[in-house]
């Protein structure tokens, strides 16, 4: 749509050439200026003709229209790769959703047979004298929840399943299974660059402040466009063919008419309307700055929630993983106790619950981590290079801020 704008700017400055015929029978009046034996009578006339014109843009009118339109063209190229950025970034964070579901049905199964494996000890501990019911009873209400879990993130993985496949515009088809999730998801997340600062002017290469900008461009040129219709409008015409009153004289040598001559418009009185485009004109760049500067706030706010969440992120991290080491000393040890029969195998079970959840929480922070990167990449454009040099690349502060 926006490239067959151009098109048109482009024509408006272009020679204009038509042709026409026009023939009718005609009674004229007796009372007219027009002298016997012609007037009272019916005559047929019949004009050929080829008219050209040719607009000259001595105060940049047409100019500024094109140059409009290529603004506009060039915002809507910025927004399709804006919409291309969105889409790949919300594949990539649906598949590592979909990697961090898988990481912790792993951590959720080995919960239920940890928990299988509870039960079944508090029962042989029962037979033997060793527990009441009210330790069977405990070790049985852990099975619900566990195969509660487990089918809540079946759930889960199968919309995930159904948003990548609309996303791709694919069948939605299994994705082939990752052994050991947790140990990928955490090593995806390790191999990801770091980032602890952003020079402000990479926002500059954000896709939706690029289209911002170009529409700021546009509208500037909309408005030096509406400011030249007060000027006077300056055209070179020029007619050639042949008129006559009998269709049957039309194409003779003697019938032969042509002319050529500047005309020259000037508007003098509108009524307002000149004034009118220019007020609403300026009002459309007034709100074009303003929707650049939004965009500009979204995205400096969004980069800045990006690094606050990587560096939170890291942090909690930190602290998981030394709770992780602490949980697989204390199993460790646990089952140490086991094997020199110093202790039951129901502490070694006890000691592993804080292993799992740690591993579940591990699992988590690390699809965080790479979400996160996924969203900082897209924040800061995904590499996106506005191809076009205009003085809207430049704009000041005193612009913006008008």
């Amino acid at each position: 749509r926006v490239q067959a704008g151009i098109d048109n700017a482009n024509a408006a400055g272009a020679p204009q050439l038509n042709a026409g015929l026009d023939a009718t029978r005609q009674l004229y009046t007796r009372n007219g200026l027009v002298p016997a034996p012609i007037a009272g009578s019916e005559r047929e006339i019949a004009t050929l003709q080829a008219t050209g014109s040719w607009e000259l843009d001595l105060f940049g009118k047409n100019r500024a229209a094109l140059d409009a339109a290529i603004g506009q063209s060039r915002a809507a190229q910025a927004d399709a790769q804006a919409a291309r950025m969105l889409l790949a970034s919300n594949v990539a964070r649906s598949y590592f959703q979909w990697l961090r579901v898988q990481g912790q049905l792993e951590v959720a199964q080995r919960t239920l047979a940890q928990r299988q494996q509870t039960q079944q000890l508090v029962k042989d501990r029962l037979q033997a004298g060793l527990d009441t019911q009210l330790e069977l009873q405990q070790s049985e209400s852990g099975l619900p929840d566990a195969r509660f879990q487990i089918e809540a993130l079946k759930e889960q993985e199968a919309l995930l399943l159904n948003a990548l496949a609309a996303l791709t515009g694919q069948q939605n088809t299994p994705l082939a299974l990752i052994k050991h999730a947790p140990e990928a998801i955490n090593s995806i997340a390790a191999a990801q660059t770091k980032v602890q600062s952003v020079p402000m002017d990479l926002l500059g290469r954000r896709a939706d402040v690029v289209a911002a900008r170009w529409r700021v461009e546009a509208a500037t040129r909309d408005v030096d466009n509406a400011k030249t219709l007060f000027y006077p409008n300056i055209n070179l015409t020029a007619f050639a063919g042949f008129s006559s009153i009998g269709f049957d004289k039309l194409v003779q040598s003697s019938s032969a008419q042509w002319g050529v001559g500047p005309a020259i418009r000037l508007p003098l009185f509108e009524g307002g309307r000149l004034r009118a485009n220019l007020k609403g004109k300026t009002a459309d760049l007034d709100a074009a700055i303003e929707t650049y500067n939004a965009a500009v706030v979204d995205a400096v706010h969004d980069v800045a929630d990006q690094l606050t969440s990587t560096k939170a992120i890291e942090r909690q991290q930190a602290e998981q993983q030394a709770a992780q080491r602490s949980a697989e000393a204390a199993y460790a040890i646990a089952v140490q106790r086991y094997e020199a029969g110093l202790g039951n195998y129901l502490n070694v079970l006890n000691a592993e619950t804080a292993v799992l959840a740690q591993r579940k929480l591990a699992v988590d922070l690390a699809a965080r981590s790479v979400d996160t990167q996924i969203q900082l990449i897209r924040a800061l454009g995904g590499g996106f290079t506005d191809n076009y040099s205009t003085s809207a690349t430049a704009l000041t502060s005193e612009t913006v801020v008008r």
